[in-house]
């Protein structure tokens, strides 16, 4: 139990550059207080105490505003920054140092319930080893997002999404070219790195746009010269007449 506490506090310092101390963030991070608490009713759940279980869970859900159900299974070190608003539901799996930001849902997408059975159907997703989900993304069913794969911010994921891999929009896509070879590379907040905050359906859009105003520009163009060329007989004609007149 002790050495779960220390490779939380240490994956919030390594991962939070707000972070002074170990002492700061057992003592006032919100995240951190959640996870611990998931730790007793998560053990309470497995072992069928499963009131006193929920009792916790919503003790928790009262005290952080972070709601995470006993019967979710979470790896070491995750790291839910801000944490407020945060749902993890009952079949969802996490991996070793994932990261969560505030208003996060990883939830359930399920027929109506006829018997037990179906009670215990997967139905919330698995994030593997060193995720990121941004604030307010929904990833939604029984997927599973790659190891070190980054959610954008407000996205909906509702489909697998590869390794390493930055997916962004509603519905979430991959960004392109964001599949990245290296999967040691450094921490990206919010799960967002460099040139990876675009949706891909937005750069195609700009992209229709660009052209269409360069096809009215041109077209503009080419009307001018129509209009030009029309009246170039029409002064040639007032020149004859005029000469006409002098003559």
């Amino acid at each position: 139990m002790f050495k779960h506490i220390s490779e939380d506090l240490a994956s919030i310092m390594e991962r939070d550059p707000a972070a002074r101390s170990k002492f700061e963030v057992a003592l006032l991070y919100s995240g951190f207080h959640s996870v611990m608490f998931h730790r007793v009713s998560h053990w309470l759940w497995k072992h069928n105490w499963r009131i006193l279980g929920r009792l916790i869970s919503q003790l928790s859900r009262f005290l952080t505003d972070i709601e995470i159900h006993p019967g979710a299974k979470i790896g070491r070190g995750l790291f839910i920054d801000h944490g407020s608003g945060v749902v993890i539901g009952e079949t969802a799996e996490l991996g070793d140092n994932v990261t969560l930001y505030q208003g996060v849902t990883l939830g359930g997408v399920s027929p109506s319930v006829d018997s037990d059975s179906q009670r215990n159907v997967k139905r919330h997703p698995t994030l593997c080893d060193n995720v990121i989900v941004g604030s307010g993304a929904q990833v939604l069913g029984p997927i599973t997002v790659g190891r070190c794969a980054r959610v954008g911010a407000a996205s909906v994921v509702t489909k697998e999404v590869p390794e390493r891999t930055t997916v962004v929009g509603i519905p979430a896509r991959a960004v392109n070219g964001s599949a990245r070879k290296n999967s040691e590379e450094r921490f990206a907040a919010y799960g967002i790195g460099n040139d990876e905050l675009s949706d891909p359906v937005h750069k195609i859009l700009d992209g229709l746009l660009d052209k269409v105003q360069s096809l009215s520009m041109r077209v503009t163009e080419l009307e001018n010269e129509l209009e030009e060329e029309r009246k170039g007989p029409i002064l040639l004609a007032e020149d004859i007449d005029r000469d006409d007149k002098t003559k």
